[in-house]
C-alpha cells in the first residue's frame, strides 16, 4: 500500500514539482502542466499519461490502474488504487506522466 503521503512525497520528487489545488484535490504539476491529483477520499491518484502509456500500464491489472471513466480517461487520464499498486510500478507510472507534463510546454500540445 502507497499512503497519501509517500504518493505526494513522490511526486514532489521530481525536478520543478510543484504541489496547486485543483477543485479541491491536491494537483502534483511541472511548466504549469498536471501530471497527477491525489484523491484522499478514494485513495487514489489520477495520473495524466499518454494513451500509449496507459495502454502499456492497464496490462498489469485493471482493478488497479484503469482508464478514468469518462473523456479523460480516452485522451490517457489514468487511475491508480494506491491500496493495491505496488510502488515499483506507481514510480515507473508517474515517472511516465512527469516527463510527458515536463516535456510540454505551456501552450503546447
Amino acid at each position: 500500500m502507497i499512503s497519501l503521503e509517500s504518493f505526494r512525497k513522490l511526486a514532489l520528487s521530481f525536478p520543478g514539482a510543484v504541489e496547486v489545488p485543483h477543485f479541491e484535490k491536491p494537483s502534483f504539476r511541472v511548466n504549469k502542466k498536471i501530471f497527477a491529483t491525489l484523491d484522499g477520499e478514494h485513495n487514489r491518484a489520477c495520473l495524466m499519461l499518454s494513451e500509449i502509456d496507459q495502454s502499456v500500464f492497464i496490462t498489469y491489472d485493471v482493478s488497479v490502474i484503469y482508464p478514468v471513466p469518462n473523456k479523460w480517461g480516452l485522451k490517457g487520464a489514468t487511475y491508480v488504487n494506491l491500496k493495491s499498486i505496488p510502488k515499483g510500478i506507481l514510480t515507473d507510472a508517474l515517472t511516465h506522466a512527469y516527463d510527458k507534463a515536463a516535456l510540454n510546454k505551456k501552450g503546447s500540445k
